[in-house]
């Protein structure tokens, strides 16, 4: 499956210019012209998909506890950076196809929490970017998730996400019927990617903000790079 890819993607919404993964960084990606933007998915106490990356509260919101402890009414009512609030999964799909956006949706379970948080994401993204142009690229850290992803909405491509590619990445993407590979741009080996360059299948690093790194891994062969400073690469 050809992804349209394109070179940059704006990190967990807006990158450092706005709250993270909220819909003002949704918004301000948009405009400063990104064609792509990554987010985190988690389900809150009531089951509810939301847009946050911590398994807690505190660094990215004005609230305390476990994000799957807590209820819909209190998460709602949280000051997520400069008066945003936490975002309903379905809220940032609608402004993604609303925006044209390539959303790659980072399915982010909370320990233990795996098969349900990949079963209501892969499920909805199905149901909320139905015939529409632009798909959505369902990533995650989990393995165990993709594979719940990979039955229960098939059509929808798979990124899978490595810290560290390991030696049987490429069977673990076979296994997955993903189509990219996703890792830390430090961490990516030549031999990793002349053997993705070889099936086919593109890399992608996360997370690039300087210039000259970037500049590197193009010429490398990354195919795109996940980056906070949006400022820079615009």
């Amino acid at each position: 499956m050809s992804l349209p890819l394109p070179r940059w993607i704006a990190h967990r919404g807006g990158g450092s210019l706005a709250p993270e993964n909220t819909l003002a960084g949704i918004r301000l990606a948009a405009r400063l012209g990104y064609r792509a933007v990554e987010f985190d998915v988690m389900l809150s106490a009531d089951g509810t998909p939301i847009l946050i990356h911590d398994e807690t509260l505190e660094r990215t919101t004005d609230g305390a506890g476990r994000v799957c402890d807590t209820p819909d009414a209190v998460l709602f009512a949280l000051d997520a950076g400069d008066g945003e609030r936490i975002p309903r999964f379905a809220e940032a799909a609608a402004l993604c196809r609303e925006l044209g956006l390539l959303a790659n949706v980072e399915i982010k379970p909370a320990t233990g929490h795996e098969v349900a948080t990949a079963e209501v994401v892969a499920g909805l993204t199905a149901d909320l970017w139905r015939g529409a142009e632009v798909q959505p690229l369902l990533s995650s850290f989990s393995l165990e998730a993709l594979a719940v992803a990979r039955d229960r909405a098939p059509a929808i491509p798979r990124g899978v996400l490595f810290e560290a590619p390991p030696a049987d990445w490429l069977a673990q993407l076979r296994r997955l019927q993903a189509v990219s590979l996703h890792c830390d741009a430090d961490l990516l080996r030549d031999e990793v990617l002349a053997e993705a360059r070889a099936h086919d299948i593109p890399v992608l690093c996360y997370t690039v903000n300087a210039p000259e790194q970037a500049k590197t891994l193009f010429a490398r062969g990354v195919s795109a790079l996940f980056t906070d400073r949006l400022d820079l690469f615009a």
